[in-house]
Parts: structure tokens; C-alpha cells; sequence
């Protein structure tokens, strides 16, 4: 009855149709549906009410009703052309363009879904060009960023957008093609520093990895005008500005390594005017009195970046030259600055130490004598000129600068402390009543006294100025430093127990007063920071480590100032880190030299009796209680050129001493210390790297991957491991990056793919033929991970090599770990290709032996793993499984399946009873009753 009135009332729908009554017919249509459950109805009721929906421009309910009708009968054209032209009304073009496609593909000849076609595919790649020009994305931006009355919220989503279109290449294309550049020229005029600094990253992203289009951008902007705008007192902005022309500089000397091709690489022929005009302007910024110190900062941020060869091996050091000529001076005036003298240059913190980098990186740049004696006389010239008796300032100023160059090019520094007058200047501004004097001159004393030999003649002759002003002064920030000299002197015998320059427990007294002003907040962070210089020196005395150590809150203190805006004291920070974990080199002594030197009455060093190894543990145990994680993180996160190489090895020494126990490694995964490992391992010396790279091996060995190098990071993490892959290194560093390796391998085949495109693959095949039983089972197990990856199969498949006969052998050595890991790599080749099945018989004559012990393993998951090997051979070849069904293999077989299966040997059982179910279908075996 009910199916029959459905029938009746899809009728009436019908009727009410063709009299355009569509309002009626949907209700006809509506009541029909909920009376009958017949399909075929049902679809030819929904695709009728879509057609109402479409006459009635419910263009939502057309296309849901014609999807029903879809879902019954997928080739229901009817329905998916009405779903078509929904779809076309509500905007959807591509989901309208699938369904006619699908209709045109059905009915080939039908013109009317032909022409829709193409109406529908031109209208695609209209919306296309409009969603993508600017006249519909960046100009909407513009008039939104440029329009006073827009609100904040839509201008900074504007901004954001901006910066990200940007970035993509197409975007910045668009951009630029578009009038970009003078419409973010007119963002920058407005002055407001949201809008400036949108249009500066802007700007970066579009010069980023485009010769001809940095170069048009620095023409149009000028580079006159990006100096002055990197020379504000806003960090953001002056970091924003930097980054701008470091990508800029990028371009235009191809460090950014993307290929340029046809007119791209014809429109911009030569560069070097425009990088020479950089660096012209940069170091006309450096003495500038309308430069803040941030944009001073970043203008020698860049030269330190750009301006030394990064690579000796290149033969070109014109840069150099150029600023040595053109600059050296004004770098000279900055590092002579003194901060509380009337005529100082707008500084920050960190602005001297910069320009005594920069110094030191020029000097290293020159190739030969005449460079250097070139350098050297400038740096004269510009030091005697200072020297005025009737003006105290520029004696002042001079003697800064020599301090400056000491804390650079120290054998420069040296040659300069031995000019005329410069010592006596030294003694005479300590003498001299102004404090800005004694501070100057204080401070170049301790420079001055870095070498033993020299150290020792400040000692027989400035000691007791020093101590004098330690005496008298009132100023916390002279009697600090004098603290400071007087603590470097005390160190000069470094680590030398019998080399002590003061009386016992005058350096504990040092060090105790060092720590009462680290922990002193009322102090000023630049005084604070020559505590820590002090403790860097100090802390080479046992005792004082020791006794520095157990001081959680002078610790703590050091530590938050690591973590400041002040990167100057970066390096302190980290030697003194050093010295109380004792990751510095220390030489091997030969017992015999010792008697030798004895006998011939020459001086041996002695180990403080708190330098031996449970001191030591301690030591690290109370810096990680204490937080020394964290606050190495925030160190290797300075951007900054006072992250020098060499304070980057530091740091890479220290995390190496802190991993050394397994204990602690979670704890240095948890605050971040994984992450904070792989720049370090990445960039600075070459013992910097390795000692990183072994802190990483130490932390991948042990820990998750997964959170120890969360997301991308974890394949940085390969290419430092496989570097310790290598002879030049210690066995310790050999074995902890395979087991690392190990670890990392075993996580995902993308893990695998990272491994074997680093070219490891050799290095773990040469260890697995290491006579080390510890090397060869931890890259047997390193491959044994590795094999599950396609392109490390294919290799054991290519003739003319003896891996797989390798890993064969290993399966029958007498070291059970070395025996489970070759077993189951072998396991996993006979598993994926049964041409290694073959193979494994024929590379060498004792592989049945092999198999056969394995199958008899005293060790269960040898066994299981010999049982897998035996049950891919029968499976690979029905010839091959003859054979082994003749040998005893089978009685072994037929010993493990009878076998009762409790819980640990389920798995071996199971597997035997499969290898003789195999033989029972080939027929080799029959079934007992």
C-alpha cells in the first residue's frame, strides 16, 4: 500500500512540475520519500526534488538531494549533472567541474556536458588568476595596511599575510611584478614601526634566493635608506633590517646555493659594486653618533658574517683587504670607546667585544707578511695618535683600544703592548684620580696578563698596584675589577697543583668574594660579568670549583646571566663551566718522563687531589641539579658573533662531560639539552664538532628519538653521528655512534633512507670486520635495522660483493649478541628477496652448518630467528628446500615442532612446525596418523 502510494505521489510531483508549480511538487516528492524504501524509487525521487531545488534556486538542497541520489547509483547522470549545476550556483567550481568530467565521460557525445565543460574550466582559471593577482590578494593587503581607519586586527592579519606571500616564491614574483616594491615603499614612509617592520620582512622574503630581484629591490629601497632604518633604537627593527640585507648579501655573492638559470643569472652580471657599497655603508654606520647600539650591533654582526672568507682554501680575500684599507680604523674607534666618557658612541653590552671579533677575524683573513705588517702599522699609527699629554681623554681612548685588540688578535695585541709609552700609560691612568681612568686601565692590565711570561712580569710589577687600588678604591666597578686582575694572575699556572702564584687559600678568598658580587642583584650586569670572569680563572684552583659548585645560589646566578642580552660574557661563562667539569684537554703522563724530569730536576705538573674522577661526577651532579641545561640552550641560541667558534667548543665540552653518565642523559634530554647539541655538532672547530657530535651519539644511544630530537631535528642528527664513523677516531666514539645509529635506525625507513644517503653504509660494513667484539656486534646490529630499507637490499643483490657471505659468517660466530643481530638481518634479506635465498647458499660452503646451529641455539631468539631463516629458504625454492629436507635440518626441525610450546618458546615452536608444514606441501614429508 505505502509503496504504492509513493508511486502515486512521485506522479503528482511530476505534474505539478510540468504546470511550474515547484513548491508543490517539492512536497509531493518529500511525502513520497518517507512511504517507500524501494532504491530505484528512491534516487528518482531525490533527483526530482533536486530539480525543484534548482528551479527554486535552493541550491544547498539541490546539491544535497542529488548527492543521495548519488550515493544509490553512482552513474545516475540525471543526478550528477544536477549536482553540477548546484555546485556551479554555490561557487564550487572544481567539485562542479569532477561531476560534468564524470558525466562527459559517460555520455562522450552529449554537447551540452561538453560545452558545460568547458564553461566550467575556463571559469576555474578565471578565479584562479583573480585569487592569485594582486589585484585580489597583495592589493587588498596594501589598501587594508595603508587605510588609517582599518581596524588593528585586520591590518595585522594584512601584515602577517603579507610577509608570508612574501616568502613563497610565486608570492614574491607577484609582488614584484605588481608595483610590490613602491607600494611597500609607501608603507615604509608612514613611519609606523608595525608597518615598517611588516614591509622589511616583506622585503626579505622576496630578496631571499633571487639574484636579479635583490638587486632591483636594493636599487628602488637604496641602501642609504635600509642603514638608517637598521640604525633606530628598536631591536625588532634593527634585527628585521639586518636580516633584510643579509638575505640581500646572500643573493648577490650566491651564498643563499640555489641555482640561478637563464634570465635570472643574465640579468645581474657582476655584484661586487653593490656588495662593496654594503659594506661601505655598513662601516660608515660603525662611527656614526646618529647609529643606536642595536643597529651598530647588526652593522658589525653583517661584517663579521660576510666579510672574512669563510673557507682559507679560497684564495680571495679582496673583502678583507677593502675593509682593512677603508674600515680598520673606524673598528678601532669603536673598540676604543669608553662607555663613561662624555664623547662615547651610542653602545650596547655587547658592541666592543664585536669589534674585537671582527679584528680578530680580519687579521686571521691575511694571507701573508705584508698583509699583517700592513694591519699592525695602522693599528699603530691609529694607537700613537691618540696619545696627547695635554688630553686625557684620547689616552684613555688609546689604551680602551689596545685592550680591545687583546681581546682579539692577541699576538697583535702583544706586539702593541711593547710600543712606547703604552705600558707606562697603563701604570699612569692607575694612578690617575678620574675612576673612568682606573677602569680602563685595570681592565687592559687583565687583557694584557693572558700569558704565562707576561703574566709573570705583571706580577713582579703590578700586583701591588693592583692590590693598592683594591685598597683605596670606593667604586665597586674599579675594586671588582682589580679583583679580576688580580684573580688572573693568580691562575697564570693553570691547572698546575705545584705552579701556584699566590699563598695557600688566597685564591679561595678570591673566588669567595667573586661569588658574594655574582650573587649581589643591586650590581650592575656588566660588573656582575667580570665576577665570572674572575671564577673563570679561579675555578682552574680544585678547591675553588670545588667550593663553587656546592654554591647553588652563585651558580644560579651566573646561570641567568648567561641567559641576559649581554653575550659578552658567553665566553667566561663557559670556560668556567670547563674548568669544574674538567673537559679540557689534559695531557697523558708517561711515567717514565716524569722520572726523567725528576731526575733532571725539571718541573712536573701535579693533579689537585679534587681533580680525580668521583670529584669530578660531583661536580656534574650538583651543575644539573642546579639548572646548567637551560641555560647552555639559551647560550648556543645567541645569534651573535660573539659565539665564536671557540666558545662553541667550550659548550660542545661541557654537554660532552655532562652525558657522560647514562644516568643523567634523561635528565638533559627533558630541559632541551638534545636540541640544543646539534648546531653545536653542525658548525664551529673541528674538535668542537666531533666532542658534539659524541654528546649526540651519547644521548641518540640511549634515549627516544622521538622526544630526545622532536620533529625535523631528528634527521640533523645523522650526518654528525656518521662522522665519528671514522678511524681518526677513538673507539669509545666509534661504538656510541653506532649504537646511536642503531637506535635511530630502528625508528622509521625515512630514519633508514637519511642513513644510507650519508654514505654510512661502508663505514658500518668496515666495523662489522673489526677484530672489537663490542664494534663488530654494534654495527651488525646497525645493519640489521638497515636491511629492512629497499636500497641497502639492493646492495646485498648486486653481484660481485661479499656482504651477504659477511653476514653469513657472522651468524656462525661464538658471540651470542653478534650471532642475534647477523641472524636477524639475515632473517629480513632471505625474507624479502628469495634470490638471497640462492645466493646464501653459494657464498660460502658452511652456510647449512651455520643454519643448522643457529636452529639449535641455546639463546631463543638466535633460534627463532635460525627457524625464520630455514622456513624462507624452503619457501624461496622447492630444489632448495629438497636439499635441506635431506640434511638433518629436518631432524632438528622435527625435535623443535614436537616440542611442547609453553610461553617463552611459542614463538621458536610455531615457526619449526610452519618449516614442516612447508615440506609436507611440497610432499617431501607425510603426515603421521
Amino acid at each position: 500500500m505505502a509503496e504504492a502510494e509513493a508511486v502515486k505521489l512521485k506522479e503528482e510531483g511530476n505534474q505539478h512540475f510540468q504546470l511550474q508549480d515547484y513548491k508543490a511538487a517539492t512536497k509531493s516528492y518529500s511525502q513520497a520519500l518517507k512511504l517507500t524504501k524501494d532504491k530505484a524509487l528512491l534516487a528518482t525521487l531525490y533527483r526530482n526534488r533536486a530539480a525543484c531545488g534548482l528551479k527554486t534556486e535552493s541550491y544547498v538542497q539541490a546539491a544535497a538531494d542529488a548527492s543521495r541520489a548519488i550515493d544509490i547509483n553512482s552513474s545516475d547522470i540525471k543526478a550528477l549533472y544536477r549536482r553540477c549545476q548546484a555546485l556551479e550556483h554555490l561557487g564550487k567550481l572544481d567539485q562542479a567541474f569532477k561531476d560534468v568530467q564524470r558525466c562527459a565521460t559517460l555520455e562522450p557525445r552529449n554537447q551540452n556536458f561538453q560545452e558545460t565543460l568547458r564553461r566550467l574550466n575556463g571559469s576555474i582559471q578565471e578565479k584562479l588568476r583573480v585569487q592569485f593577482s594582486t589585484d585580489s590578494r597583495v592589493q587588498t593587503m596594501f589598501e587594508i595596511l595603508l587605510d588609517e581607519n582599518s581596524e588593528a586586527d585586520k591590518r595585522e592579519k594584512a601584515a602577517n599575510n603579507l610577509i608570508v606571500l612574501g616568502r613563497e616564491e610565486a608570492g614574491a614574483e607577484r609582488i614584484f611584478q605588481n608595483n610590490g616594491v613602491a607600494l611597500l615603499l609607501q608603507l615604509l614612509d608612514t613611519k609606523k614601526p608595525e608597518l615598517v617592520l611588516a614591509a622589511v620582512r616583506t622585503l626579505s622574503g622576496m630578496c631571499s634566493g633571487h639574484r636579479a630581484r635583490a638587486t632591483a629591490i636594493l636599487h628602488s629601497v637604496r641602501i642609504d635608506r635600509i642603514c638608517s632604518l637598521m640604525s633606530v633604537e628598536n631591536e625588532e627593527m634593527s634585527l628585521a633590517v639586518c636580516n633584510l640585507l643579509q638575505a640581500v648579501i646572500d643573493s648577490l655573492s650566491g651564498e643563499d646555493k640555489r641555482e640561478h638559470r637563464g634570465k635570472e643569472e643574465a640579468l645581474v652580471l657582476d655584484t661586487k659594486k653593490d656588495l662593496k657599497q654594503i659594506t661601505s655603508h655598513l662601516l660608515d654606520m660603525l662611527v656614526n653618533k646618529k647609529v643606536s647600539g642595536q643597529g651598530r650591533d647588526q652593522a658589525l654582526n653583517l661584517l663579521n658574517k660576510n666579510v672574512p672568507r669563510k673557507d682559507l682554501a679560497i684564495h680571495d680575500n679582496s673583502r678583507t683587504i677593502y675593509v682593512v684599507d677603508n674600515g680598520l680604523r673606524k673598528i678601532l674607534k669603536v673598540v676604543g670607546q669608553v662607555p663613561d666618557l662624555p664623547s662615547c658612541l651610542p653602545l650596547t653590552e655587547n658592541t666592543r667585544m664585536l669589534a674585537s671579533i671582527l679584528i680578530n677575524k680580519l687579521y686571521d683573513d691575511l694571507r701573508c707578511d705584508p698583509e699583517r705588517e700592513h694591519f699592525r702599522k695602522i693599528c699603530e699609527e691609529y694607537i700613537t695618535g691618540k696619545f696627547d699629554p695635554q688630553d686625557m681623554d684620547k689616552n684613555v681612548n688609546a689604551i680602551q683600544t689596545v685592550s680591545g685588540i687583546l681581546q682579539g688578535p692577541f699576538d697583535l695585541g702583544n706586539q702593541l703592548l711593547g710600543l712606547k709609552g703604552v705600558m707606562e700609560m697603563m701604570v699612569a691612568l692607575c694612578g690617575s684620580e678620574r675612576e673612568a681612568d682606573q677602569l680602563v686601565a685595570v681592565e687592559a692590565l687583565i687583557h694584557a696578563s693572558t700569558k704565562l711570561s707576561r703574566a709573570t712580569f705583571i706580577i713582579t710589577n703590578g700586583v701591588t698596584l693592583l692590590k693598592e687600588i683594591y685598597k683605596t678604591t670606593k667604586n665597586e666597578k674599579i675594586k671588582i675589577r682589580t679583583l679580576v686582575g688580580l684573580c688572573k694572575l693568580g691562575s697564570a699556572g693553570g691547572t698546575d697543583y705545584g705552579l701556584r702564584q699566590f699563598a695557600e687559600g688566597s685564591t679561595e678568598k678570591l673566588a669567595k668574594q667573586c661569588r658574594k658580587w655574582l650573587c649581589n642583584a643591586s650590581i650592575d650586569t656588566r660588573t656582575r660579568r667580570w665576577a665570572v670572569e674572575g671564577l673563570a680563572y679561579l675555578t682552574l684552583d680544585a678547591d675553588v670549583k670545588d667550593d663553587f659548585v656546592q654554591d647553588i645560589p652563585a651558580l644560579q646566578a651566573m646561570f641567568e646571566l648567561a641567559k641576559t642580552s649581554d653575550k659578552t660574557i658567553l665566553y667566561s661563562v663557559a670556560t668556567t663551566l670547563v674548568n669544574c667539569t674538567n673537559s679540557y684537554d689534559v695531557k697523558e703522563v708517561i711515567p717514565e718522563l716524569v722520572q726523567l724530569a725528576k731526575f733532571s730536576k725539571q718541573h712536573v705538573p701535579e693533579e689537585h687531589p679534587k681533580d680525580k674522577k668521583d670529584f669530578i661526577d660531583m661536580r656534574v651532579k650538583r651543575l644539573l641539579k642546579a639548572g646548567v641545561i637551560s641555560a647552555l640552550a639559551c647560550m648556543v641560541k645567541a645569534d651573535s658573533a660573539i659565539l665564536t667558534d671557540q666558545t662553541k667548543e667550550l659548550l660542545a665540552r661541557v654537554f660532552l662531560a655532562l652525558c657522560d653518565n647514562p644516568k643523567d642523559r634523561g635528565t638533559i634530554v627533558a630541559q632541551g639539552g638534545g636540541k640544543a647539541l646539534i648546531p653545536l655538532a653542525l658548525e664551529g672547530t673541528d674538535v668542537g664538532k666531533v666532542k658534539a657530535a659524541h654528546a649526540l651519539a651519547k644521548i641518540a644511544a640511549v634515549s627516544n628519538p622521538d622526544i630526545a630530537f622532536p620533529g625535523e631535528r631528528v634527521y640533523e642528527v645523522v650526518r654528525p653521528l656518521v662522522s665519528l664513523l671514522d678511524t681518526q677516531r677513538d673507539g669509545l666514539q666509534n661504538y656510541e655512534a653506532l649504537l646511536g645509529l642503531t637506535n635511530l635506525s630502528g625508528r622509521s625507513d625515512k630514519l633508514r633512507q637519511k642513513i644510507f644517503q650519508e654514505r654510512a653504509l661502508p663505514d658500518i660494513e668496515n666495523y662489522m670486520f673489526e677484530n672489537h667484539d663490542q664494534l663488530r656486534q654494534a654495527a651488525t646490529e646497525c645493519m640489521c635495522n638497515m636491511v629492512v630499507n629497499k636500497e641497502v637490499q639492493e646492495r646485498f643483490l648486486a653481484d660481485g660483493n661479499d656482504r651477504l657471505k659477511l653476514v653469513v659468517l657472522l651468524c656462525g660466530e661464538d658471540d651470542d649478541k653478534v650471532q642475534n643481530a647477523a641472524a636477524g638481518a639475515l632473517a629480513m634479506l632471505t625474507a624479502a628477496h628469495k634470490k638471497l635465498c640462492l645466493k646464501m647458499t653459494q657464498v660460502t660452503s658452511q652456510w647449512l652448518e651455520i643454519l643448522q646451529r643457529l636452529c639449535l641455539h641455546d639463546r631463543l631468539s638466535v633460534q627463532h630467528r635460525g627457524l625464520v631463516i630455514a622456513y624462507n629458504l624452503l619457501a624461496a625454492d622447492a630444489e632448495l628446500a629438497k636439499k635441506l629436507v635431506e640434511s638433518e635440518l629436518l631432524e632438528i626441525l622435527t625435535v623443535v615442532g614436537k616440542q611442547e610450546p609453553d610461553e617463552k618458546r611459542a614463538a621458536v615452536v610455531q615457526t619449526a612446525r610452519e618449516c614442516l608444514i612447508k615440506c609436507m606441501d611440497y610432499g617431501f614429508i607425510k603426515p603421521v596418523s
